[in-house]
């Protein structure tokens, strides 16, 4: 009979060692998937850093969750493998449309917005007065894929119906079809071209190769100082209305694997990051980026989701890249 009762106690303890808090409360942690490497040439980089601020910050124990690419730091969330994962706009707009997953933190700009806005340029002379007017026009873009050079504006397009999509629309590739179908000569350059970049696409404007630039409301002030190509800015105008606007990197949560109060635990533990020398550091070093702020998920990525995801077969290129 003791022998009975013995096995019993056993048995007991070792189904409710499988339960969580049978056997008191695990100690609680927060996971960060983050890229890492072997080795820092720049120890300051090292995202441990960030872990034992936060650590410092919470209370909680702090783990790095080291990631490849950033589908497998959204996998990461999906599985319960990290508690976090900082992402760019597009896997960010990935991970909120295919997973629901949250923003709650996004870095600054130098101007300390968390995002920059798409626009169309066109030199004031010109007779172009509306995105209507551009079909059969000569356009500047950025570059293959650029989220204000030809993302933004040809989603905002395309959804509003003044650019008809030729081909697949489940298709990536269908994109530059429509692009080439709708504009008249389209500047698609590649790295390294002269007409690269956003200040290359407000060159081809500016110097006749086309007639509309597709880049972003500051470009002229980011991109016309001590250039001798640039005219003055008077002979430039923006197009109504915009394209919505790019996010910055978003630290993005999955909020159905715990409650609101370890969400805003971490929260102000990052936003403490803004407050003092070496959560400044940790910021530029570790994070690139000279602050952080709290956002919520529609007005951080709402605009841009609004948009991109007209683009043909973007969901589907963005699980591709995101996976490399």
């Amino acid at each position: 009979m003791v022998k009975r009762t013995i096995a019993g106690i056993v048995l007991g303890l070792l189904i409710c060692a499988t339960l969580s808090g049978c056997l008191g409360p695990e100690e609680e942690k927060i996971r960060i998937a983050f890229k890492t490497q072997d080795d820092y040439d720049n120890p300051d980089a090292n995202p441990q850093r960030l872990a034992d601020f936060i650590t410092k910050q919470t209370g909680m124990e702090v783990e790095i969750y080291p990631i490849s690419s950033d589908l497998a730091a959204i996998e990461a969330l999906r599985f319960g493998h990290a508690d976090i994962a900082i992402l760019d706009g597009g896997s960010a707009w990935l991970a909120w449309q295919q997973h629901g997953f949250e923003a709650i933190l996004a870095d600054q700009k130098s101007d300390g917005s968390n995002y920059y806005t798409a626009s169309a340029w066109v030199l004031d002379s010109s007779d172009i007065r509306t995105l209507e007017d551009l079909e059969g026009r000569d356009s500047c873009h950025t570059g293959w894929l650029k989220s204000a050079g030809m993302l933004m504006p040809m989603g905002y397009m395309i959804g509003q119906g003044i650019v008809e999509v030729s081909g697949d629309e489940e298709d990536i590739d269908s994109l530059r079809t429509t692009i080439e179908n709708h504009f008249g000569n389209a500047s698609i350059p590649a790295s390294g071209d002269v007409y690269y970049g956003y200040g290359g696409a407000f060159r081809c404007m500016t110097e006749g190769h086309g007639n509309v630039a597709f880049a972003k409301t500051t470009s002229y002030e980011d991109h016309c100082e001590g250039n001798d190509w640039c005219l003055g800015q008077s002979e430039y105008r923006m197009l109504e209305p915009t394209f919505g606007q790019v996010p910055s990197h978003s630290v993005m949560v999955n909020g159905d694997s715990y409650g609101s109060e370890k969400t805003e635990s971490i929260t102000m533990a990052f936003l403490a990051l803004n407050l003092d020398v070496e959560g400044q550091s940790i910021l530029e070093s570790v994070l690139g980026t000279p602050r952080i702020s709290e956002v919520d998920t529609e007005s951080h990525l709402g605009s841009y989701s609004a948009a991109i995801s007209s683009i043909p077969g973007i969901a589907a290129y963005l699980e591709d890249k995101y996976g490399d």
